[in-house]
């Protein structure tokens, strides 16, 4: 109207909501043809991301391990071994430990060794020991020579080794079965 004034945004009236509404959009046409193989790639990808990341060692001999301890250098050879990879900035690696000390602390007694790998210096192994307590040895793998040998593609990642130093078992920390680690110390 030719001399009135508009106001934004328009006055409420009584009884409705206080709320903005964006002007209706044009609609917007989707070409199946191509989202479809876009959508199913997009899902493979997340598929492979949970996936474990590492080569199968189950059945295979444990390789020569060269570790620098951190501390104390255990007496490991011919028992029973959990071992462990992992890195000081990994949350699921931070998250598996204190359920490792509980193995530790559980186990230790009948023979279980424990020992935590990570490729990391021993100044930040030390540094992150001590905001979050690691009961079980710990050992840096200069070069990530081991995690090479033993095909390891993510983190954590741990495996139960045998007296005869034979990999039984491979996996997530968190997912291992105590009957496992029953089997080994017999």
């Amino acid at each position: 109207m030719p001399g009135s004034t508009a106001t934004w945004p328009p006055a409420r009236r009584a009884g409705q909501p206080d709320v903005w509404l964006a002007p209706a959009s044009p609609r917007v046409k989707v070409n199946f043809v191509k989202t479809i193989p876009l959508l199913l790639t997009c899902v493979a990808a997340a598929v492979l991301a949970v996936l474990p990341a590492h080569a199968d060692m189950v059945g295979q001999k444990l390789p020569t391990m060269s570790l620098n301890f951190v501390g104390k250098t255990p007496d490991i050879k011919g028992q029973p071994l959990l071992l462990e990879f992992w890195a000081t900035w990994c949350p699921p690696c931070r998250k598996s430990i204190p359920h490792l000390n509980e193995i530790y602390a559980k186990f230790k007694d009948r023979g279980l060794a424990v020992v935590g790998v990570t490729d990391e210096p021993e100044m930040v192994i030390r540094k992150f020991q001590k905001e979050n307590p690691m009961d079980y040895p710990v050992a840096t793998d200069t070069g990530g020579r081991l995690s090479n040998k033993m095909g390891i593609g993510g983190i954590p990642t741990a495996f139960l080794i045998n007296k005869a130093g034979e990999i039984v078992w491979q996996g997530h920390p968190m997912s291992m079965p105590e009957a496992e680690i029953e089997k080994i110390l017999q």
